[in-house]
């Protein structure tokens, strides 16, 4: 039985009032306005940071060593050439034998992925695949898809040793249908005319899909416990679900006015929130939607219980703050080109030669325990720091990226340039030993104290326009409820 064995979720913690949004380019009819709020990516998260993210909370409690695969779904690569999901990999300390292979062009990459990783585990290529979904989609200022798209991430773990959810059938769709498309010299996404979308898209493609899977497996819509879908549209989202036979109750909320629209991670995003709250025994079916569908029928198991100690949707749509400003959102996204001062200007780029040398140390968070002593440091050292051992090249890798913190101390730097200013960075002292410095952000400087909890957080740490860089780093960041 192969089917999924782990889940995970990320959410950003910003989040920005649509109401925001409009007073800002001066839309002031509350009756034509769409309703709720939109998750935010902070100025150093992208599709990949959150992918980072939704997998660390995927693999809460597991065991690294036996991955063997990972798919990253995405339509916003933050490199069209260098696998992404090789930096991901890499930012999760897994072993290097492994399948990688980037998932995008469509927003129903997610379920793309997702079925390749059941195939791929179904025919004993792979034994645990990890599928990681997420977009950081940039709409044009002032535009509808500025409002409509949500930033987020969802991951979910593929094998067949303690199956929460087993895959009992997929079918599948695929259609050159020209909704939202993004050539290579786009910047921002394009769309076709709303009607046209909404009745002759998301209307007809996800019920074929849901159809054919019904048809396929002789089901029928009182045999499932939840239906989970996408669509940016709400009254269109329950009429889909009506005119196939579900009732109300069996739709997963569309979370449409609470994140937005997640693109690739949409999908993933909403059967990870279906399984929060599945019991064994339920049937959920599955369904994407973009240049056709894909559809899949899911069995929860017993072992769903095991798998409740996830951060998931819920704790991460209650733990958020309000962006407040449009100003500031244009300023994360880069639309707004600020003056970053000559402070800004003077950074200092990461060599490539030298990240690849020190690769697990600076992508993978990566530092060293005496074997003799069990001191760990960071950065990695080949002489134990512990004066009563001395030990020398008694060193094993040690991984920091998953080790929670306190702040020993911090401080905030209103000279240095920060998107978010100030900037902030104090030094933190991990449990189990290990002290270093780090920035801080998801965070303002008024919240902070000394000794107050912290976790690790993989973030860009600069982008260099001029040479193409995308460089990524480990933050802390006050710990989430």
């Amino acid at each position: 039985m192969a089917g999924i064995t782990s889940y995970g979720a990320y959410v950003p913690l910003y989040r920005i009032n649509r109401m925001t949004i409009y007073s800002a380019l001066g839309w002031l009819n509350p009756a034509s306005l769409l309703p709720g709020e939109k998750a935010v990516a902070n100025y150093d998260e992208d599709s990949l940071t959150m992918a980072v993210a939704s997998a660390m909370d995927c693999l809460n409690g597991l065991e690294r060593e036996k991955i063997d695969g990972l798919f990253f779904a995405t339509t916003t690569t933050p490199y069209k050439e260098r696998q992404n999901a090789g930096i991901i990999a890499t930012a999760l300390d897994l072993r290097p034998d492994l399948r990688t292979s980037d998932f995008t062009a469509s927003i129903k990459a997610g379920t793309g992925a997702l079925i390749s990783a059941y195939d791929a585990v179904t025919s004993g290529s792979a034994k645990n695949v990890m599928v990681c979904a997420s977009d950081c989609r940039l709409g044009k200022p002032g535009g509808y898809q500025e409002e409509i798209y949500g930033d987020g991430a969802a991951a979910l773990l593929l094998g067949n040793n303690g199956v929460i959810a087993s895959v009992e059938g997929t079918y599948s769709l695929s259609y050159d249908f020209v909704d939202t498309w993004r050539a290579a010299e786009d910047r921002y996404n394009r769309a076709s005319e709303d009607r046209w979308v909404r009745d002759e898209g998301y209307g007809k493609f996800i019920s074929e899909a849901i159809s054919g899977l019904l048809n396929k497996y002789s089901l029928a819509p009182k045999d499932f416990a939840k239906v989970v879908y996408p669509c940016l549209y709400v009254r269109a989202h329950a009429d889909i679900g009506k005119k196939l036979g579900f009732d109300p109750a069996q739709i997963q909320d569309h979370m449409f006015t609470a994140i937005g629209n997640t693109g690739t991670g949409y999908t993933l995003m909403l059967l990870v929130a279906a399984l929060e709250d599945a019991k064994p025994g339920d049937k959920i079916l599955v369904a994407s939607y973009g240049n056709g569908s894909d559809a899949l029928c899911l069995q929860v198991t017993d072992e769903i219980e095991k798998a409740r100690d996830r951060r998931g949707i819920k704790r991460h749509l209650a733990s958020k703050k309000d962006l407040g400003s449009y100003e500031k959102y244009t300023t994360f996204r880069e639309v707004l080109d600020i003056d970053t001062g000559g402070r800004g200007e003077e950074m200092a780029a990461t060599q490539l030669p030298t990240l690849w040398r020190e690769r697990k140390m600076v992508l993978g968070l990566c530092g060293s325990k005496c074997k003799r002593c069990g001191t760990p440091q960071y950065p990695p050292q080949e002489i134990c720091a512990n004066p009563k051992c001395g030990a020398i090249n008694e060193m094993e890798d040690y991984r920091f990226s998953d080790k929670k913190g306190r702040l020993f101390t911090y401080t905030g730097d209103v000279l240095a340039f920060s998107p978010s200013p100030p900037a902030i960075y104090g030094m933190v002292d991990f449990e189990g030993g290990g002290r270093w410095l780090l920035d801080l952000n998801d965070c303002d400087l008024d919240s902070l104290e000394v000794g107050m909890p912290v976790e690790m957080s993989f973030r860009r740490k600069y982008h260099d326009v001029s040479r193409g860089i995308h460089a990524y780093y480990w933050k802390a960041t006050p710990i989430r409820a």
